[in-house]
């Protein structure tokens, strides 16, 4: 029986994916690649014996963030401005000792910073959380994982769309 593979992450960045040469692997501490969960809709009839939340082909909106160790320029000067941002990570196989490239794909504005507690004894932090996520899109070695984009009006797992049968329905 094949094993799913034990992957470990051993670096993250987070840099504008419209600018080339930045690079925030010494400064950034975490990133956070926002969890994605499908939109749901009660039913819940009066005759009936149980509720039941109907699962629907969107998904909630995605609040990615990361946490920058001390003061960020770069993000300042694009804060309020919708960008594309590109998350990326290293993952090692530790079965097969392989390292593995994973990239998040990001098209949304930072609307938060947030500073840690104040301490000249210590080198703090700083949040950075997104918001107007229009475009959000995983991958692993090249492989899209999922792929979601507004204005496309495209929701993918592995390849598979969620919203294809809806699009053709409309007439799009």
């Amino acid at each position: 029986m094949a094993q799913t593979p034990l992957l470990l992450l051993t670096a993250v960045d987070v840099r504008r994916a419209t600018q080339t040469g930045l690079s925030r692997a010494n400064t950034i501490s975490t990133l956070t690649i926002p969890p994605i969960k499908r939109v749901v809709a009660a039913h819940n009839p009066g005759g009936s014996i149980m509720e039941v939340d109907f699962t629907l082909p969107r998904i909630e909106k995605l609040e990615p963030a990361f946490k920058a160790m001390g003061l960020d320029e770069d993000v300042f000067r694009g804060m309020a401005e919708r960008d594309k941002w590109t998350f990326a990570s290293a993952y090692v196989d530790k079965q097969s000792g392989v390292t593995r490239a994973a990239r998040g794909i990001i098209e949304g504005v930072i609307t938060s910073w947030e500073p840690d507690e104040s301490d000249p004894k210590e080198f703090k932090g700083c949040n950075h959380a997104f918001a107007e996520v229009v475009h959000f899109e995983f991958l692993l070695d090249g492989v899209e994982w999922c792929y979601f984009d507004l204005f496309e009006r495209e929701a993918r797992f592995m390849g598979v769309s969620l919203f294809e049968a809806q699009r053709r329905a409309l007439g799009a």
